[in-house]
């Protein structure tokens, strides 16, 4: 990478982080708990093994306050990969933006950890848009493993007013949802 494209890159990802990605006005995280399916992401390197099943279980400890992350996926061997993490609040106002991290030395260090930020959710919880303020990672989930096509296009709608390229992220495929993974720009037309 040279300077110019370096310098570049920094100020798009300054310009995107800045104003861009909004959370929702409130998440309820009892209401959140429970076991959600990823319908759609941008593909992670942490996540390039998983080829189908990928499933988040949250569950709050009380505790510590934190969130309890279990994150599964099904890989290409048949193997199921599984990751345990934490989430903390870090707005406790809303409870719309953590931090989660899978590093774990005696305690749980959130400074390695990811911005997860509730960005849409469905009115009964059904489904959730999850991002960071650099709009790097976006994951569509779901209560079920695939939603109407309708709910997809309304999670577009919202990925794109956050400042997201949707046709960086892929629908995901699960055993009883959909079987191919799409760029969801495509998918919704």
């Amino acid at each position: 990478m040279n300077l110019t494209h370096f310098i570049y890159s920094t100020l798009l990802g300054l310009s995107v982080s800045g104003s861009s990605v909004k959370t929702v006005p409130s998440v309820d995280l009892n209401k959140y708990s429970g076991q959600w399916y990823e319908v759609a992401a941008i593909p992670q390197s942490f996540q390039k093994k998983c080829v189908k099943n990928t499933m988040a279980q949250y569950e709050i400890e009380k505790e510590t306050g934190y969130v309890k992350v279990l994150n599964t996926c099904t890989e290409a061997n048949g193997n199921i990969k599984v990751a345990e993490g934490r989430a903390q609040v870090v707005d406790t106002t809303s409870n719309s933006k953590l931090k989660v991290t899978f590093v774990k030395i005696i305690n749980w260090v959130f400074t390695f950890g990811g911005d997860y930020w509730v960005i849409g959710l469905e009115k009964d919880y059904k489904w959730a848009v999850v991002g960071a303020p650099n709009a790097d990672y976006a994951w569509i989930l779901s209560r079920t493993q695939s939603l109407p096509k309708s709910e997809y296009v309304k999670a577009n709608q919202i990925l794109k007013d956050n400042g997201y390229d949707t046709c960086q992220i892929l629908t995901s495929i699960q055993d009883t949802g959909l079987q191919s993974r799409t760029p969801l720009c495509e998918f919704v037309k």
